[in-house]
This record gives C-alpha cells, sequence and structure tokens, in this order.
C-alpha cells in the first residue's frame, strides 16, 4: 500500500484540484453551487490525476526514461517495488473506479432531461481518461512530442474551470475562461519546471519534451511568460467582473511565485529546481482558493 500511495503522487493533488475550485467558486457566486456536485467533482479529478501519474509511472517505466540519470524522486516502476503488470492493473482499476465517478457527477449535474449534456460530459471524462494514459504509456505518446503543456493547459485549466462551473450552472460563461487560463498557464509552469528538471535525462532517452527543444535558456523565458500572462489574465478577469477589493485577493498567491520567479531566473544547476515544483503547485493551490473568496467577500 505504501508503493501504491507513492506512485500516486498525493503531492500533485492540490494542483489538479485548482481549477475545480475554481469553477466552483465561480458557480458559487452566481448561486448556483451543489455540495454534492462538488465533492464528486472532487473525487472525479483525483481519479483522473491519480490515473495519470500511474499512467506517467509505467510508461516512463517502460520506455526506460525513468532511470539513474533522473534528478527527481525514483518511480515506482524504476525502483522495482512495483512491477510493470501490476501497474497495468492499478491502471485499469483506477479507470473503472473513475468512470463509475464521473457518471455519477454527470448524471447529478444533468439529470435524465439534459441528455445532450450529459453525452458531452461523457465524451469529455472519456477524452481525460485517453489524455491521462496518452502522456506517455504507447508509441504515440504527445508527453514524448512536446505537447504535454498544450494538453496541461487544456485539461488543467480551461475544461477543469469552464467544465465545472458549467455542471453547476448549465450556462456558458465566456468570461470563466479567463481564470481558466490563469489556472492552465501556472500549470503548464509546474510541467515546465518538471521537464527543465528533467533536461538532461530526457535527452538521453529522446523524450522531446517542450524544454528539450526550446533548450535550457529559452524554455527559463518561456516559463517566466506562463506566470506573467497568468497574473496579467486574472488582473483582466478581475477589472471585468469589478465589485469589490476584495476580489484582488489573490496577489497575496503572488508573492511566492514572485519568489518563485526570481529562483529560477537565478538557478544555475537543473536538481536546484526540484524543490520549486511543490512551491509552484501549492501557490497555484492558494490562487484558486483566494481567487474564490474574493468574489464571495
Amino acid at each position: 500500500m505504501k508503493h501504491w500511495i507513492e506512485a500516486a503522487r498525493l503531492r500533485t493533488l492540490p494542483l489538479s484540484l485548482s481549477g475545480i475550485i475554481v469553477g466552483s467558486f465561480l458557480a458559487a457566486n452566481s448561486n448556483n453551487f451543489d455540495p454534492l456536485i462538488f465533492i464528486l467533482a472532487v473525487f472525479t479529478t483525483i481519479g483522473f490525476q491519480v490515473l495519470s501519474n500511474f499512467a506517467n509511472d509505467y510508461g516512463d517505466g517502460v520506455k526506460g526514461t525513468d532511470n539513474e540519470n533522473r534528478v527527481g524522486p525514483q518511480r515506482a516502476l524504476q525502483s522495482g517495488a512495483i512491477s510493470a503488470k501490476q501497474m497495468l492493473k492499478g491502471i485499469y482499476l483506477t479507470i473503472i473506479i473513475t468512470l463509475f465517478i464521473a457518471l455519477a457527477l454527470i448524471y447529478v449535474s444533468f439529470g435524465v432531461e439534459n441528455f445532450a449534456y450529459s453525452v458531452l460530459f461523457f465524451v469529455l471524462g472519456i477524452a481525460s481518461i485517453a489524455a491521462a494514459i496518452k502522456y506517455t504509456m504507447g508509441k504515440n505518446a504527445y508527453g514524448y512530442s512536446g505537447l504535454g503543456d498544450v494538453f496541461v493547459f487544456l485539461f488543467f485549466g480551461l475544461l477543469s474551470v469552464v467544465g465545472s462551473e458549467f455542471l453547476y450552472t448549465k450556462e456558458f460563461n465566456v468570461l470563466a475562461f479567463l481564470p481558466g487560463c490563469s489556472i492552465g498557464l501556472l500549470s503548464a509552469g509546474v510541467l515546465n519546471l518538471n521537464n527543465m528538471r528533467d533536461r538532461a535525462s530526457d535527452i538521453l532517452s529522446n523524450k522531446n519534451t517542450l524544454v528539450v527543444k526550446l533548450g535550457a535558456v529559452a524554455a527559463k523565458k518561456y516559463h517566466y511568460a506562463l506566470l506573467i500572462f497568468s497574473f496579467g489574465v486574472a488582473i483582466l478577469y478581475t477589472v471585468l467582473k469589478f465589485q469589490s477589493p476584495y476580489q484582488f485577493l489573490f496577489l497575496v498567491a503572488y508573492l511566492p511565485i514572485a519568489k518563485h520567479f526570481f529562483v529560477v531566473l537565478h538557478t544555475k544547476e537543473a536538481k536546484d529546481l526540484d524543490p520549486e515544483l511543490k512551491k509552484l503547485a501549492l501557490s497555484t493551490f492558494l490562487f484558486s482558493i483566494l481567487f474564490g473568496l474574493g468574489l464571495l467577500l
């Protein structure tokens, strides 16, 4: 059990829940919040994240990407704590459990009277499962061709925020794309940090992440852009929907993000970026909480 918990990478959960939290606060701001939808959305998201972590462990493990050259913590397959066959069984079981919870979420949100919406979100759920698996698994894994950042932005940001708000309201909110972009850009920043840390070992393993394609210097500039634009779109949303100074409460979350910016700026060794992963992920989670509280206050 200890090894499975480690393979689930629980420290990644706050980041994956950030979009759900923002979408739920947006719904609460329009008096459409439903506690049961929130609970089911949280567990569905946790299922997708754990599935993604298991699949990532399996994909990088069987491809040999996770090896002695890797800077980050040792993975389950890499260490031999969990075999490839066992991990596959874990992946299949996680898919079944997550799909069951997702179906419950869809039913509670839309019932039988909104069948078209139910079908749409079922398709999105299948797409989320496919995206989680295909990041590193299979011959055409998109994480090995530099597309990981795009999928993280879409699923952790836009779909998570806009989609979760739609579960409550049954209405499409165009402005929700702005905080969705903020969460998506910060989430892409976490992935970019991970890839900057692993750049040397990824080159040796033919894992062509965006960092490998850009090079170390350009990858840092790209990282700065992600942080700055995430701040910009959050400010834009707040200005467009301004009602109270409390809405700028999220600026507190950008204090550690600003510190992180300068740490990355002055970091020379890739291994020194590893502690920044947790800091940026938790800062994103803090942003989601403060952004939402600002709306309610």
